[in-house]
């Protein structure tokens, strides 16, 4: 499905639901299938999650993740330790190109039958649940935060919990304490010292409800159309000023953009500040990758330049976020150039109208760019991808005053 993205205001005031914390659910979804006892409110309705606790619950011998890199990288830590349970963990065609080798040998370390059945180094996989004894493990550092977390999640159900070195400069630090915070919401004890993590077992929790906060990777397209409007009030639920999830610095970032944020009764009310004048942004997304897009797209429709560190990640996520990124700013007119792990956009005031945004499988593609038809009509190809994360996305764009015409 191809829509043309259209609106003929931009004076935005509106009250947006946003679906539970896509980060904290698969988490959560995880530590329940550990833990029943465990009762989970606000849930994710992406399809990352709805993957993600279909395989918690199934026994097949196949599991078929698709896209969901979150789910490839906690269930094979889960199945790893599953004691006497065989599966193969297998993902789309761009899963099965995205490494996952520093999580299988840190596994091994530990004692885990894994082997590959196509590629070294990527899946799919077959995993022999083990009862796992062993609880030193040495992983690095600047790889994804999600290998971590993956171990640290699946520690308390080990005999001798799990001690975690991290090797070299840590990425993501956000999620790696979100997990942590979780698990001690749970009565689970860790640490976090240095460069080594600590979980300990526990082999039963008490009953608890754990309610997932609203996503924040999600509340980044709104912060874009209010920086991008002529004026904006937009009211999200449900949200928290000390938030567990990285992407909360969002507040900090679109500050320098003009956007104004404040929390009443967990609500996060935005506003347009009036004018706001600058002429570029640096900023060094380290531990918040998953935002570079929709930053980059803000700063190009604002007219403005803006220089972008702690980007390494982002070569393996859904697409090549870095390239894809390159390639369809260029179709709009931006000067952009990128590394391995940067980004610089030169400022301009011409935005190509009517151009087709390629979106590359990958949710954030779509939902980064569509913030730009304030500015000049947009299409966007394979529209529906943004349910991996935010199946309601483009109804929300609707309450906005945007026009969308399939093609």
């Amino acid at each position: 499905m191809n829509l043309l993205l259209q609106t003929t205001h931009s004076n935005l005031k509106a009250q947006i639901a946003v679906t539970g914390s896509k980060s904290e659910t698969n988490r959560l979804l995880l530590l329940k299938a550990l833990f029943p006892n465990i009762t989970l409110a606000n849930t994710s309705n992406s399809d990352d999650s709805e993957v993600m606790e279909k395989a918690l619950k199934g026994n097949d011998e196949i599991v078929d993740i698709h896209h969901a890199g979150t789910a490839m990288r906690f269930l094979t830590a889960f199945f790893a330790v599953n004691e006497g349970r065989e599966v193969v963990l297998t993902g789309s065609q761009r899963m099965q190109e995205r490494p996952i080798k520093v999580l299988v040998e840190a596994l091994r370390q530990l004692g885990a039958q894994i082997t590959y059945e196509k590629e070294e180094g990527y899946p799919p996989i077959r995993i022999k649940g083990q009862k796992i004894t062993a609880s030193k493990v040495s992983i690095p550092a600047n790889v994804s935060s999600q290998y971590i977390s993956a171990l640290s999640l699946v520690a308390p159900k080990l005999e001798n919990g799990i001690e975690i070195t991290l090797v070299g400069d840590i990425t993501s630090v956000p999620y790696i304490k979100m997990t942590l915070a979780l698990l001690n919401d749970l009565e689970i004890q860790t640490k976090f010292e240095g460069n080594v993590i600590t979980v300990y077992p526990k082999q039963e929790v008490e009953s608890k409800v754990m309610t997932v906060e609203s996503d924040w990777s999600s509340a980044s397209y709104f912060f874009s159309l209010v920086a991008l409007a002529d004026s904006a009030s937009i009211t999200l639920t449900s949200y928290k000023e000390n938030s567990l999830q990285g992407d909360s610095a969002l507040v900090e970032i679109y500050k320098e953009m003009g956007v104004n944020s404040r929390f009443e009764n967990n609500t996060l009310i935005l506003e347009k500040e009036p004018n706001f004048n600058f002429e570029s942004v640096t900023f060094d997304l380290n531990n918040t990758p998953d935002i570079a897009q929709t930053i980059v797209v803000t700063c190009f429709g604002l007219g403005i330049g803006c220089y972008l560190t702690g980007l390494h990640t982002l070569k393996i996520k859904e697409t090549d976020r870095l390239e894809a990124l390159r390639i369809e700013m260029t179709k709009l007119g931006a000067n952009i150039s990128v590394t391995n792990d940067s980004l610089t956009l030169i400022p301009t005031d011409n935005i190509n109208p009517n151009i087709k945004i390629a979106t590359y499988n990958d949710h954030r593609m779509a939902m980064a760019f569509a913030p730009l038809a304030l500015k000049v009509p947009i299409i966007i190809e394979n529209a529906e991808v943004v349910s991996k994360s935010y199946p309601d996305f483009w109804n929300d764009m609707n309450k906005l005053g945007y026009n969308e015409t399939e093609l």
